[in-house]
Formats: C-alpha cells, sequence, structure tokens
C-alpha cells in the first residue's frame, strides 16, 4: 500500500493568539537581518487568519498582500504596519547589547565598563 503525505503548513498551527505571538517573536529573532522570516511569518500568520479578511482591514489587495508577503516580496514598513495592526500583533523593540553601550553623560557615551570621571561629570572647570 502506498502511503500519502500531506504538506505540513504552520498555518494549521496558528490558532490561538498564544501561538500566533510565539511563533512571530521566534522569526524576529531567527531574521537574519533581511525580514525574511519576519515577511514569512507574516504570510503564515494571514493565512492562517484568512487573507480576505486581512486584506479588508488593511485596505489593501487580496493579491496585493500576497506579493508584499511571498517570499520575493518586499513589503514597506506601512505594509509590515498595517499587516501587523490587523492580525492584533504589536511591535515594539527593546535594547540589545545592552552592556555593549552605557548611558549618555553631558552628552558622551560611555561603556559600562568605562568609569566616570569629574570631566564625564561635567566639572572639568569649562
Amino acid at each position: 500500500m502506498k502511503e500519502k503525505f500531506s504538506r505540513w503548513d504552520v498555518a494549521d498551527y496558528l490558532s490561538t493568539e498564544e501561538d500566533i505571538a510565539e511563533y512571530l517573536n521566534a522569526c524576529i529573532e531567527e531574521d537574519p537581518g533581511d525580514g525574511s522570516l519576519i515577511r514569512a511569518a507574516l504570510g503564515d500568520i494571514a493565512r492562517a487568519k484568512g487573507m480576505m479578511d486581512l486584506a479588508k482591514k488593511t485596505g489593501l489587495t487580496r493579491e496585493g498582500l500576497y506579493k508584499a508577503l511571498s517570499p520575493r516580496g518586499n513589503p514597506s514598513f506601512s505594509t509590515i504596519l498595517k499587516v501587523s495592526r490587523a492580525l492584533g500583533v504589536d511591535l515594539h523593540f527593546d535594547i540589545r547589547n545592552q552592556n555593549q553601550w552605557g548611558h549618555k553623560i553631558n552628552g558622551v557615551r560611555v561603556k559600562h565598563s568605562d568609569s566616570i570621571t569629574s570631566h564625564d561629570r561635567g566639572s572639568s572647570g569649562h
């Protein structure tokens, strides 16, 4: 008897808001820096939620969404924002490599490992 296989599709497993958020966060963390995984994740989530409904919510055409979120797509940042908001996910930014650079003191960026001198505190006599 010949075995039948079906194509695995992540969209079939994105049924809860938690699943969607975890998947998108994982793709953001693993993205190689070109946005390809983020774009793919948004496309997967869009298919899971329904592309036609997403098109209505974003004001974009269904065809335009498929094109923008396809592997060859290059969606604008405004499209990414429209899609993410329509999907009910928020984008936010965190400090990465916080230990590399510290805070600005009197306009001078200091590494955490640098000590603060009297000049850095503004008491250099200027």
